[in-house]
Protein backbone atom coordinates (compact mmCIF):
# COMPACT_ATOMS: atom_id res chain seq x y z
CA UNK A 1 0.00 0.00 0.00
CA UNK A 2 1.16 3.32 -0.83
CA UNK A 3 2.15 5.95 2.04
CA UNK A 4 -0.30 8.77 -0.14
CA UNK A 5 -3.15 6.08 0.39
CA UNK A 6 -2.35 5.99 3.80
CA UNK A 7 -1.99 9.75 3.86
CA UNK A 8 -5.45 10.30 2.76
CA UNK A 9 -7.34 7.43 4.80
CA UNK A 10 -6.08 9.70 7.55
CA UNK A 11 -6.75 13.30 6.78
CA UNK A 12 -10.44 12.07 5.78
CA UNK A 13 -10.85 10.07 9.69
CA UNK A 14 -9.38 13.53 11.19
CA UNK A 15 -11.23 16.05 8.47
CA UNK A 16 -14.57 14.41 9.39
CA UNK A 17 -13.60 13.90 13.21
CA UNK A 18 -12.83 17.67 13.58
CA UNK A 19 -15.80 19.18 11.58
CA UNK A 20 -18.27 17.47 13.38
CA UNK A 21 -16.58 18.49 16.46
CA UNK A 22 -16.26 21.93 15.75
CA UNK A 23 -20.04 21.88 14.55
CA UNK A 24 -21.66 20.30 17.90
CA UNK A 25 -19.25 22.81 20.01
CA UNK A 26 -20.60 25.46 18.28
CA UNK A 27 -24.40 24.58 17.98
CA UNK A 28 -25.25 22.68 21.02
CA UNK A 29 -25.60 23.48 24.82
CA UNK A 30 -24.08 20.98 27.17
CA UNK A 31 -25.90 17.69 26.87
CA UNK A 32 -28.17 18.91 24.10
CA UNK A 33 -29.20 16.00 22.15
CA UNK A 34 -30.78 15.51 18.73
CA UNK A 35 -32.41 12.17 17.81
CA UNK A 36 -30.87 10.85 14.02
CA UNK A 37 -32.39 7.69 13.56
CA UNK A 38 -35.24 7.49 16.17
CA UNK A 39 -34.00 6.97 19.25
CA UNK A 40 -31.38 4.19 18.51
CA UNK A 41 -28.74 7.08 17.64
CA UNK A 42 -28.76 10.38 18.84
CA UNK A 43 -26.09 13.19 18.71
CA UNK A 44 -25.93 14.52 22.42
CA UNK A 45 -22.83 16.87 23.19
CA UNK A 46 -20.57 16.32 26.57
CA UNK A 47 -17.04 17.19 26.69
CA UNK A 48 -14.25 14.38 28.05
CA UNK A 49 -11.50 15.39 30.09
CA UNK A 50 -10.14 11.99 30.18
CA UNK A 51 -9.51 9.30 28.13
CA UNK A 52 -12.41 7.75 25.66
CA UNK A 53 -15.63 7.34 26.15
CA UNK A 54 -15.48 9.37 29.36
CA UNK A 55 -12.81 7.39 31.17
CA UNK A 56 -10.75 9.95 33.75
CA UNK A 57 -7.19 9.84 35.14
CA UNK A 58 -5.58 12.19 37.70
CA UNK A 59 -7.42 15.92 37.52
CA UNK A 60 -5.19 18.34 35.42
CA UNK A 61 -1.78 16.95 35.87
CA UNK A 62 -3.28 13.87 34.72
CA UNK A 63 -4.96 15.86 31.31
CA UNK A 64 -1.87 16.61 30.95
CA UNK A 65 0.11 13.40 31.32
CA UNK A 66 -2.84 12.19 29.24
CA UNK A 67 -2.15 14.90 26.31
CA UNK A 68 1.54 14.58 26.16
CA UNK A 69 1.39 10.57 26.26
CA UNK A 70 -1.17 11.39 23.08
CA UNK A 71 1.41 13.81 21.33
CA UNK A 72 4.25 11.45 21.52
CA UNK A 73 1.97 8.51 20.72
CA UNK A 74 1.16 10.17 17.42
CA UNK A 75 4.99 10.74 16.47
CA UNK A 76 6.04 7.49 17.10
CA UNK A 77 3.05 6.44 14.55
CA UNK A 78 4.36 8.36 12.38
CA UNK A 79 7.35 6.55 12.21
CA UNK A 80 5.53 3.19 13.04
CA UNK A 81 3.52 3.71 9.87
CA UNK A 82 6.26 4.65 7.37
CA UNK A 83 8.24 1.51 8.40
CA UNK A 84 4.89 -0.85 7.88
CA UNK A 85 4.49 0.62 4.42
CA UNK A 86 8.31 0.20 3.79
CA UNK A 87 8.39 -3.01 4.66
CA UNK A 88 5.18 -4.30 2.95
CA UNK A 89 2.88 -5.20 5.53
CA UNK A 90 -0.62 -6.26 5.22
CA UNK A 91 -2.66 -3.86 3.34
CA UNK A 92 -5.74 -4.49 6.07
CA UNK A 93 -3.17 -4.13 9.09
CA UNK A 94 -1.50 -0.75 7.41
CA UNK A 95 -5.20 0.27 7.17
CA UNK A 96 -5.90 -0.31 11.10
CA UNK A 97 -3.06 0.83 11.71
CA UNK A 98 -3.71 4.50 10.04
CA UNK A 99 -7.22 4.56 12.00
CA UNK A 100 -5.93 4.22 15.21
CA UNK A 101 -3.27 6.56 14.55
CA UNK A 102 -6.03 9.22 12.54
CA UNK A 103 -8.15 8.45 16.39
CA UNK A 104 -5.37 9.33 18.52
CA UNK A 105 -4.54 12.85 16.28
CA UNK A 106 -8.39 13.72 16.43
CA UNK A 107 -8.07 13.75 19.91
CA UNK A 108 -4.51 15.39 20.10
CA UNK A 109 -5.87 18.65 18.33
CA UNK A 110 -8.82 18.37 21.09
CA UNK A 111 -6.57 18.14 23.90
CA UNK A 112 -3.65 20.63 22.73
CA UNK A 113 -6.05 23.35 20.98
CA UNK A 114 -9.65 23.16 21.90
CA UNK A 115 -8.97 25.05 24.90
CA UNK A 116 -7.31 27.93 23.31
CA UNK A 117 -9.94 28.02 20.45
CA UNK A 118 -13.53 27.70 22.48
CA UNK A 119 -15.32 29.49 25.12
CA UNK A 120 -16.84 27.58 27.69
CA UNK A 121 -19.64 25.69 26.75
CA UNK A 122 -22.64 25.18 29.43
CA UNK A 123 -26.11 24.38 30.01
CA UNK A 124 -27.30 27.80 28.94
CA UNK A 125 -24.25 29.15 26.53
CA UNK A 126 -23.17 27.77 23.09
CA UNK A 127 -19.52 28.06 22.41
CA UNK A 128 -17.67 30.56 20.17
CA UNK A 129 -14.78 29.78 17.54
CA UNK A 130 -12.29 31.64 17.99
CA UNK A 131 -12.73 33.90 21.49
CA UNK A 132 -10.95 36.83 23.02
CA UNK A 133 -10.31 34.28 25.84
CA UNK A 134 -10.53 30.34 25.96
CA UNK A 135 -10.94 28.53 28.35
CA UNK A 136 -8.19 26.61 29.34
CA UNK A 137 -4.37 26.52 28.26
CA UNK A 138 -2.27 25.08 26.11
CA UNK A 139 -2.79 21.13 26.67
CA UNK A 140 -5.66 21.33 28.58
CA UNK A 141 -8.36 21.15 26.41
CA UNK A 142 -11.44 18.72 26.54
CA UNK A 143 -12.45 16.23 23.64
CA UNK A 144 -15.98 16.88 22.20
CA UNK A 145 -17.89 13.75 22.49
CA UNK A 146 -21.59 13.65 20.61
CA UNK A 147 -22.21 10.10 19.33
CA UNK A 148 -24.83 7.83 21.05
CA UNK A 149 -26.50 4.72 20.26
CA UNK A 150 -28.63 3.52 23.01
CA UNK A 151 -29.47 0.64 20.94
CA UNK A 152 -31.40 -1.17 23.89
CA UNK A 153 -33.21 0.67 26.09
CA UNK A 154 -35.50 -1.68 28.23
CA UNK A 155 -37.04 -3.31 31.95
CA UNK A 156 -35.39 -6.60 32.80
CA UNK A 157 -37.60 -8.94 33.76
CA UNK A 158 -38.40 -9.24 37.50
CA UNK A 159 -38.16 -12.75 37.75
CA UNK A 160 -34.35 -12.63 35.92
CA UNK A 161 -32.35 -13.09 39.55
CA UNK A 162 -30.17 -10.02 40.90
CA UNK A 163 -30.87 -7.09 37.89
CA UNK A 164 -34.79 -8.25 37.59
CA UNK A 165 -36.47 -5.05 37.60
CA UNK A 166 -33.82 -2.65 36.82
CA UNK A 167 -33.36 -1.05 33.41
CA UNK A 168 -30.68 -2.27 30.92
CA UNK A 169 -28.97 -0.15 28.43
CA UNK A 170 -27.04 -0.99 25.76
CA UNK A 171 -24.94 0.90 24.16
CA UNK A 172 -24.51 3.43 26.94
CA UNK A 173 -20.65 5.34 25.97
CA UNK A 174 -20.86 8.80 24.11
CA UNK A 175 -17.87 9.10 21.69
CA UNK A 176 -16.72 10.56 18.89
CA UNK A 177 -15.68 9.79 15.07
CA UNK A 178 -11.61 9.49 16.43
CA UNK A 179 -13.02 6.77 19.38
CA UNK A 180 -15.12 4.53 16.94
CA UNK A 181 -11.58 5.20 14.03
CA UNK A 182 -9.38 3.62 17.38
CA UNK A 183 -11.88 1.04 17.69
CA UNK A 184 -12.60 -0.12 14.42
CA UNK A 185 -8.40 -0.19 14.09
CA UNK A 186 -8.07 -2.28 16.93
CA UNK A 187 -11.21 -5.02 16.97
CA UNK A 188 -10.39 -5.53 13.05
CA UNK A 189 -6.26 -6.10 14.25
CA UNK A 190 -7.69 -9.16 16.40
CA UNK A 191 -10.20 -10.77 14.47
CA UNK A 192 -8.18 -10.87 11.44
CA UNK A 193 -4.34 -10.86 13.24
CA UNK A 194 -3.83 -14.22 11.69
CA UNK A 195 -4.22 -12.78 7.61
CA UNK A 196 -2.33 -9.75 8.68
CA UNK A 197 0.59 -11.63 10.59
CA UNK A 198 0.80 -15.19 8.20
CA UNK A 199 3.85 -16.15 7.97
CA UNK A 200 5.09 -17.57 4.32
CA UNK A 201 7.38 -19.92 5.03
CA UNK A 202 9.52 -21.07 1.99
CA UNK A 203 9.29 -24.55 1.02
CA UNK A 204 12.69 -25.60 0.64
CA UNK A 205 13.02 -28.40 -1.70
CA UNK A 206 16.42 -30.57 -1.54
CA UNK A 207 17.47 -32.50 -4.19
CA UNK A 208 17.70 -36.31 -3.62
CA UNK A 209 20.70 -37.81 -3.76
CA UNK A 210 20.66 -41.05 -6.64
CA UNK A 211 23.45 -43.26 -5.61
CA UNK A 212 24.02 -46.34 -8.07
CA UNK A 213 26.15 -49.42 -8.68
CA UNK A 214 28.16 -49.78 -11.11
CA UNK A 215 27.99 -53.51 -12.59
Amino acid sequence: MKGRNVTLIILLIVLADQVLKIYIKTHYLMQESHSVFGNWFQLVFIENEGMAYGLKFGGDWGKMILTLFRFFAVIFGVWYLKDIIRKKYHTGFIVCAALIFAGALGNLIDSMFYGMIFDESSYMNVATLFPKHGYAGFLHGRVVDMLYFPVIDTTLPKWLPFWGGNNFLFFSPIFNLADASISSGVIAILLFQKRFFRQHNPVISHPKEETGTIA
